[in-house]
């Protein structure tokens, strides 16, 4: 952990075979300190390295977006359609949405678990059938499809055909969205970033570059919500 004024920051220390020199990098997407060391450098040495340079963390932390908790009056991008979460607690039925309004209904601390698990089912809801539908475009048949809270990879594909994606896709414009489940489907058939997998994404989608912009200008984005 480093500490910057009030707060404690985790630091993920990695030993890289090839680095020459230790390297610091926030993630953006995580808010942890990344930590690289080039052999032979102790882990010791590399947290005095990451004290000495607090003003430079410093600075990264302040560019990161503001987190936006699950709270009644939050304001939450739902396909990229802005919503607001509106507490119910004289309600019992569970969470619904209509008219740019996620009502949540029950005791109050249960509202950031509730809310959690509805847009988890959305994410759901709009990734399977987009699986499906492409897979069967492609003549590959689909495995198992998980939902994860991952920082570093928006979807992976398995060899046995399995994929998982980020819930938090949910909060990406629809192309984006859409867009990610064409580049996992497409490694149901090229298992690899070669150009023939390229060219499959091309005809699954008719955009490719604008998501692809998208998520590495505002990926970090959708880890703030929640």
């Amino acid at each position: 952990m480093l500490r910057i004024e009030d707060r404690e920051l985790p630091v993920d220390v990695r030993t890289h075979p090839t680095a020459r020199r230790m390297t610091l990098r926030v993630d953006r997407a995580s808010g942890r300190l990344r930590l690289t060391l080039p052999p032979g450098v102790g882990v010791a040495e590399g947290l005095q390295f990451a004290e000495r340079h607090r003003g430079w963390v410093r600075a990264r932390l302040a560019e990161l977006p503001d987190q936006v908790p699950f709270a009644d009056g939050a304001r939450l991008p739902i396909l990229g359609d802005e919503h607001e979460v509106r507490h119910r607690p004289e309600m019992r039925a569970g969470v619904w949405r209509e008219a740019g309004v996620i009502h949540v209904s029950g005791a109050g601390e249960h509202l950031p678990r509730r809310l959690r698990d509805f847009l988890r089912k959305e994410a759901r809801t709009e990734i399977a059938p987009r699986v499906r539908d492409l897979a069967t475009r492609v003549g590959r048949p689909a495995g198992r499809i998980t939902l994860r809270d991952t920082s570093s990879r928006w979807g992976s594909c398995t060899a046995r055909g399995d994929l998982s994606f980020s819930w938090r896709l949910i909060f990406a414009p629809e192309a984006v969205l859409h867009y990610v489940v064409a580049h996992e489907v497409a490694h149901l058939v090229h298992l690899n970033h070669g150009p023939k997998f390229w060219a499959l994404v091309d005809e699954l989608i008719d955009d490719v570059a604008g998501p692809r912009r998208w998520l590495r200008r505002h990926g970090a984005e959708l880890m703030r919500y929640g």
